[in-house]
């Protein structure tokens, strides 16, 4: 009996051994599960999807223009990346509201400089990324060689995107009843006859933004530069002379308006050519957005293009403005400046194709021409002279891009200015000028 019960017990003692064993087994499994397999998430603390990364862009163009359909397009392709355009006026007061806010770390990740001084002053000012830092796409190769106007020292900080164009639109139908060609290679003295002829009771010959009056200077001065071998003032070029005494002529004849009247009134050229006020307005590309627009500025009357004359027939050496402009930079403080970049390269490549509906074509080689073509002219293309468009607006010029520092710009409008104001003499003007600029020189 006693062995019986001796016998149970170790049965029980060796089945409880190995139940045991059993149990540290399965413990040991469970672990090896438990490490392999994720721990399944409390509902609380499930990873929320990420807000996406916003940025801002500021350029000068009305959004209705071209930029929001820019960055509609942008935003449809990259729900991670969305963009913001916001609009600031290219003048003085808006360069400076755009400067203050890349001053105070308001939202501006990408910013569009409408002159080289404004990029170097941004330069100065530590708000402007070099971007020769991202080596996978060549600016010079892809813009070509004007794109170098935009250089500071060898590198680039913003990206010129869009070729400037700037000519003389006409009023066709008037040249015609006149019997006047579409002109091409032509002259000031030319300039001058074709507005007298097309002076009438309430209209100009000629009428021209204030910013374009100073082209003929600087397209005569620009070959040799500004400064001359010496480090004196080039301003007292003598074409320069030439062109300051045929449009004050033109002035004083009426074929032109006043520089006071012009000033005082803040004169809407663009309309009044678009009016039938002018048979000849001085501007560039960026009136297609007008002109196009039939239902705010309705016109009958085909328009004609034709290059900036030059002061002189002998001139081998004048260059035309144009270049490259709309130089796009991102700003250095920005969080996102990878993104940025992106988003640039886009643009620049193809999406600034509905900002040529304004006039704004794109400077890439990448770029697809036709498409912007077509943008460009939309259902209005039977309301312009096909044949001078062609030779002009898409013809070929020796260029340049306006690279003089803001203060000598300003410097030589205030006596310009006197001069057609009739305040002094051409030879004070010039004298004045020179002595001005030499001094800022120093």
């Amino acid at each position: 009996m006693i062995k019986s019960i001796a016998r149970l017990l170790s049965i029980l003692l060796v089945i409880t051994i190995l139940t045991g064993c059993a149990s540290n087994n399965n413990g040991a499994e469970a672990g090896k599960g438990t490490e392999n397999t994720p721990t399944p998430t409390a509902p609380d603390e499930t990873e929320k999807p990420k807000d996406p990364i916003k940025l801002t862009m500021w350029g000068g163009v009305p959004p209705e223009a071209g930029p929001q359909a820019v960055v509609d397009s942008w935003n449809a392709e990259n729900p991670n990346v969305q963009v913001e355009y916001v609009r600031f006026v290219n003048d003085d007061d808006g360069n400076l509201k755009l400067d203050t806010a890349l001053a105070t770390g308001q939202d501006a990740d990408l910013f569009v400089n409408y002159t080289t001084a404004t990029v170097e002053k941004r330069i100065k000012a530590g708000v402007t990324l070099d971007l020769s830092q991202f080596t996978e796409y060549n600016i010079d190769e892809k813009m070509g060689v004007d794109a170098a106007d935009w250089k500071t020292d060898g590198k680039y900080y913003a990206m010129p995107t869009k070729a400037n164009k700037f000519f003389v639109w006409l009023n066709k139908d008037a040249l015609d009843e006149l019997g006047l060609p579409v002109p091409f290679d032509w002259t000031w003295e030319d300039m001058a006859m074709y507005s007298e002829k097309l002076t009438k009771q309430g209209s100009y010959g000629l009428v021209q933004h204030l910013a374009a009056f100073p082209d003929p200077w600087d397209s005569s001065v620009i070959a040799e530069g500004y400064v001359k071998a010496d480090g004196t003032s080039n301003l007292d070029n003598a074409y320069a002379r030439t062109w300051l005494e045929t449009i004050k002529e033109m002035m004083d004849k009426g074929t032109t308006p006043p520089m006071g009247e012009q000033l005082t009134s803040k004169m809407p050229v663009d309309t009044m050519f678009l009016k039938g006020e002018a048979g000849m307005l001085n501007a560039g590309e960026w009136i297609f957005r007008s002109s196009n627009n039939m239902k705010d500025n309705p016109r009958s009357f085909k328009i004609a293009f034709a290059p900036a004359p030059k002061v002189s027939a002998d001139q081998s050496d004048f260059k035309f403005h144009g270049g490259l402009g709309d130089a796009i930079s991102i700003n250095a403080k920005s969080a996102y400046t990878k993104e940025a970049w992106e988003f640039l390269k886009w643009y620049a490549d193809g999406g600034m194709a509905p900002l040529a509906a304004g006039g704004r074509l794109p400077a890439s080689k990448d770029a697809n021409m036709d498409a912007a073509i077509e943008s460009l002219l939309g259902d209005q293309a039977d309301s312009y002279d096909q044949e001078s468009l062609k030779k002009v607006v898409f013809g070929q010029f020796d260029t340049y891009s306006l690279n003089m520092p803001t203060q000598a710009i300003d410097l030589r409008k205030e006596e310009y200015e006197k001069y057609f104001l009739n305040a002094q003499s051409l030879e004070d003007t010039i004298k004045k000028t020179v002595e001005r600029h030499n001094e800022f020189l120093k």
